[in-house]
């Protein structure tokens, strides 16, 4: 009944197995890829003819983490999965960038690849898992795939590389020293095609390094596929890419001039208006024919493209008149916005974010719930891009995968210099406004992060900054690396290199490529290009603010205390009842965890202290010989009961009273009465022995030397 293909390897730590021919026979590619416990399976469909009219290529990617894959219910009311997480988008994306540009030029039917995760053994992550059931599954259907890929996960520690670390090394490396990347690489059997990182302050060096390791490393899963494919794939899919020649000759010759002349303009929108009327003209001169094909609009691009990789390798200028490696100029600006804890103004060029911090306490912390537990997140990156940046009117809906990207690249860049917790603890949102948009504003964000961070006072280890590389990569072999790229050199180049970091060294790396790769010495190229890049625009940066400024009087004070984890009981009291006493009375935020830190928070640096005595005098055991101030609670025939601490009472005997002979305690004291006491120590019982006589019960100083009391 079932044709049934398997391939496995030893991989790393763990075995990894590809099999298919027995699940969702259906689908024109399935398999199921498994490397330790953790299985993901992946389904490739297409449809065998485009859409009438449809001028791109509508490839759609989903990753699916299903809770049961790892024994839990999903959280929430309705127990079931919903929409995507953040980590399920991210992947997705993780898998789309490296195939995408594989895709024979000019397919443009319909592809979906969808990816489910089906076990989970909390070591093995499933998103390289997943990458490679992709490839797999593509290689096998029949596409017009020039696969396959394969990626892993490399990590850096005590100066060696590790392949495929466990998720637990990999979970908030933050607070991991001796753990210093999570770098994923997808590449083919010749090139790199995607590289995506969180590291801290890798030089170029080390960077480079992990990138040749991971590509290496991926070199046998490349060869399993392929095995697979050889005894599993369908016929391939007769695809003949389109020959338009003709129509691009009529092109070019009806308006190359025109186009060439539309992109010496230097202004975005006065350049984007002349574009739109050159290609007007284009069209205006072509026949109905022409005009109807289908292809036309790929030959306008390829002639864009032409116009503008020719100048920039030809002539080393760019379409702004800038060199290859000359930044836009810059001008960053702080502490624009007055009610905010913290805020920004980066532009750069045509590029431009108002960024802005807010600090929050423990309660305003992340809570993700992830197949491998769940975890809180004290810092928080929103990256908004509405249409109005690019001089558009758009649909405004919730954030789409380029936000849920875009916000995620600049949180790596700048998580890595955050003060740790026990120093620092507050909660950090940054939420970046694109405000304009030529170019990259996801480096922006980074740039304006920072420096918004420093303007609320966070005090960050070293600014950061980051700067957007292209790529364009002749037939011939000739190149040109450009530094800060243009929207349009995005568009029509070969390669998308973001690089952010300090002084020190690289804080995150993202790369695209739209060919079929890059060799190692053009990648080396642009790392030391980015470098010299990164270190003016920190430069520049430095002018407007270089250290943590003045915290702002909006912001929460948030003092913290360290208490026994035996004490966390008595603090909290039975349903809460101590822990919401304290917050009544004294008017600051208290939060507590399990490792007994707790954070108390409020503007008012009156109610921080006085929740920290009320919680001190919870917690603290009070110290022999110590005078202390107690309220006479209870009077009997052989003394008086004082509380002299927190909740704490104790024995003030009658012969300790005064210094002479009371024929009852009540001679001198009455319930209520605030004495001075000095703690002569406990008796075999544990009870409390106090002494007033020995205090000055004026000043609260002591009087002179306790004498023994009596038995």
């Amino acid at each position: 009944m079932f044709k049934e293909v398997k391939k496995s390897i030893q991989w790393g730590e763990d075995t990894l197995t590809l099999e298919t021919g027995k699940v969702a026979r259906q689908a024109d590619g399935s398999v199921i890829a498994t490397y330790g416990e953790t299985s993901v399976m992946a389904n490739v469909t297409f449809a065998k003819a485009p859409r009438e009219g449809q001028d791109f290529f509508p490839l759609t990617v989903h990753y699916q983490e299903k809770y049961y894959s790892a024994g839990k219910v999903p959280g929430g009311f309705f127990k079931r999965e919903a929409r995507p997480t953040e980590k399920e988008t991210l992947t997705a994306r993780l898998i789309d960038r490296p195939i995408r540009p594989l895709f024979v030029p000019g397919f443009k039917n319909e592809v979906l690849v969808m990816c489910t995760v089906l076990s989970h053994d909390l070591v093995n992550d499933p998103d390289m898992v997943a990458m490679i059931a992709a490839s797999a599954a593509l290689t096998i259907s029949g596409a017009p795939f020039m696969g396959p890929i394969a990626g892993c996960r490399v990590g850096f520690t005590d100066g060696e590389y590790v392949l495929n670390p466990e998720v637990e090394d990999m979970h908030d490396l933050r607070n991991n020293p001796e753990q210093r990347l999570d770098l994923v690489v997808a590449g083919t059997k010749g090139a790199v095609m995607m590289v995506e990182s969180e590291a801290y302050e890798l030089s170029e060096e080390e960077m480079l390094g992990a990138v040749n390791f991971a590509h290496e490393q991926i070199q046998p899963v490349i060869d399993m596929i392929i095995d697979l494919a050889e005894d599993a794939a369908k016929e391939p899919f007769d695809f003949q890419p389109p020959d338009y020649s003709d129509l691009y000759e009529a092109v070019k010759a009806a308006g190359e001039d025109k186009l060439a002349a539309a992109y010496k303009i230097q202004d975005k929108q006065e350049r984007t208006t002349a574009v739109s009327a050159a290609k007007e003209e284009i069209k205006a001169s072509l026949s109905e024919e022409q005009l109807e094909d289908p292809n036309l609009g790929s030959a306008l691009k390829k002639l864009e493209a032409s116009i503008l990789r020719g100048d920039i390798v030809k002539s080393g200028k760019r379409i702004d008149g800038r060199s290859l490696d000359e930044v836009r100029p810059i001008v960053s600006e702080t502490g624009l916005l007055p009610r905010t804890h913290g805020s920004a103004l980066f532009t750069r060029g045509e590029t431009q974010g108002l960024v802005v911090t807010t600090l929050g306490t423990g309660d305003d912390e992340q809570i993700i719930d992830a197949l491998h537990g769940n975890f809180r997140s004290n810092f928080l990156l929103h990256y908004n891009f509405p249409p109005y940046s690019v001089g558009e009117a758009g649909r405004v809906g919730p954030p789409g995968r380029r936000e849920i990207g875009h916000g995620k690249l600049a949180w790596r860049a700048l998580q890595a210099v955050l003060p740790a917790p026990t120093d620092f603890p507050y909660t950090i949102r940054v939420v970046s406004e694109i405000t304009e948009s030529n170019g990259s504003s996801s480096m922006a964000s980074v740039c304006g992060g920072s420096l918004s961070m420093m303007d609320a006072g966070v005090p960050l280890k070293a600014p950061v900054a980051g700067v957007a590389m292209g790529l364009v990569l002749e037939d011939d072999g000739s190149y040109g690396i450009l530094t800060d790229i243009l929207g349009d050199e995005d568009h029509l180049g070969d390669m998308d290199f973001k690089v952010a970091g300090t002084e020190a060294g690289i804080t995150s790396l993202q790369m695209d490529i739209k060919v079929a790769g890059i060799t190692p010495e053009i990648m080396e190229k642009a790392l030391e290009q980015a470098k010299a890049g990164r270190l003016h625009i920190l430069n520049e940066m430095g002018k407007a603010l270089s250290e943590a400024g003045d915290f702002s009087v909006h912001a929460p004070r948030i003092e913290t205390m360290q208490i026994p984890t035996d004490k966390i009981r008595e603090v909290i009291g039975s349903g809460g009842k101590v822990i919401r006493e304290i917050v009544e009375v004294s008017g600051a935020k208290v939060d507590i965890n399990d490792e007994g830190v707790i954070k108390i928070a409020s503007p008012n640096g009156e109610a921080i202290q006085k929740a920290y005595d009320m919680i001190h005098s919870i917690v603290a055991e009070p110290e022999e010989g110590k005078i202390y101030k107690g309220t006479v609670v209870k009077i009997v025939d052989f003394g008086a009961f004082v509380n002299f601490f927190g909740k704490r009472d104790g024995l003030v005997h009658v012969s300790q009273i005064e210094n002479r002979r009371l024929n009852h305690p009540s001679d001198v004291l009455k319930e209520g009465q605030d004495v001075w006491v000095k703690l002569l120590g406990f008796d075999d019982r544990g009870k409390v022995r106090l002494s007033m006589k020995v205090v000055d019960q004026e000043t609260g100083e002591e009087a002179k030397k306790e004498e023994p009391a009596d038995e």
